[in-house]
């Protein structure tokens, strides 16, 4: 009789062969036009939550896409504001895998000219959305592997295209599509220029940074700034020390510190947030309400040394 050991040896060589010859089995892989177990979308728009239009669109994806995963990135995007989407996509899109798809509908142009597209990068990931620069600091991140305007009316919604509401007879059919069958060749044809954003960008000189106040952190009240922290290092404050700035040009002194309890509840601070850029707060309050500033705004920082004139 074999030993139950060299039995259980036999069975895990048995096993991990089956698994290796799995990983590297090419036929393993989803191919386009096969159908990709529980794809998921990432959505977000500016549609708000008093409404059913996120629930429409929802409803239009599980139709198409039953086994989809959907899920939400936020849907109070400040209306109208391409700018803030787009900073909240490149937040959030490095946490995702190759394959996501993500559904972005912030659309002050629907029903205008320009285009419905769907935008792949060279990380793998989709996205479907307006034309109108949302992608722009997701492809200068990850690169463009390419693009293609939605022309393919199988893909829309069966039924009259409205002019207003592109979110559900447009791209979260084709969102739900895309991500079922994976084929991105059947969206329509490609092109070779997107719509680009500018945004502002802080603006770094001999005598300090001058920068924008670019969102608050809700519901927290915290200013978000367009300053990145390793530029404002290099003012040569260190933490503990007292920061002079600027804030909508009117004088402030704020402690420079690591995190909101290195100051007394109620007390305002300078740190350098998650995604790596400087921000204003108060502990466990609203600096925004407390002291009725929100974007649009200003902020200049001097150089550590330098004298704070009001600007």
């Amino acid at each position: 009789m074999i030993p139950r050991v060299a039995l259980s040896l036999l069975a895990f060589v048995f096993l991990a062969g089956a698994c290796s010859k799995f990983l590297t089995d090419k036929s393993a892989e989803p191919v386009p036009g096969q159908a990709i177990p529980h794809p998921t979308i990432v959505f977000i728009s500016d549609f708000g939550v008093a409404n059913d239009a996120v629930a429409i669109c929802k409803a239009v994806i599980v139709g198409i896409a039953p086994d989809a995963r959907i899920m939400d990135i936020t849907h109070q995007v400040t209306p109208y504001s391409i700018e803030e989407g787009a900073r909240f996509l490149l937040g959030v899109t490095p946490y995702y895998p190759s394959g996501t798809v993500f559904l972005a509908v912030v659309d002050p142009g629907v029903g205008t000219t320009r285009k419905a597209v769907v935008v792949k990068t060279k990380k793998g990931q989709y996205f479907v959305l307006p034309d109108n620069g949302l992608i722009t600091p997701v492809v200068d991140r990850d690169g463009l592997d390419s693009a293609r305007e939605i022309t393919n009316t199988d893909w829309m919604i069966q039924s009259p295209i409205s002019s207003t509401f592109h979110g559900r007879d447009i791209f979260s059919p084709v969102a739900a599509h895309l991500a079922a069958s994976g084929d991105f060749s059947l969206v329509g044809p490609e092109i070779s220029q997107l719509v680009r954003l500018n945004p502002k960008t802080a603006v770094i000189a001999d005598n300090g940074i001058s920068g924008d106040l670019i969102g608050v952190d809700d519901p927290f009240g915290s200013l978000i700034t367009d300053i990145p922290g390793d530029e404002f290092k290099k003012l040569a404050y260190r933490l503990g020390d007292k920061v002079p700035l600027l804030i909508d040009k009117k004088p402030v002194t704020l402690p420079y510190v690591k995190t909101f309890m290195d100051v007394a509840v109620g007390d305002p601070l300078l740190y350098v947030d998650s995604r790596g850029r400087v921000g204003i707060a108060v502990n466990q309050g609203s600096y925004s309400k407390q002291f009725e500033v929100a974007p649009p705004g200003t902020i200049f920082i001097p150089r550590k040394g330098v004298a704070l004139k009001s600007k």
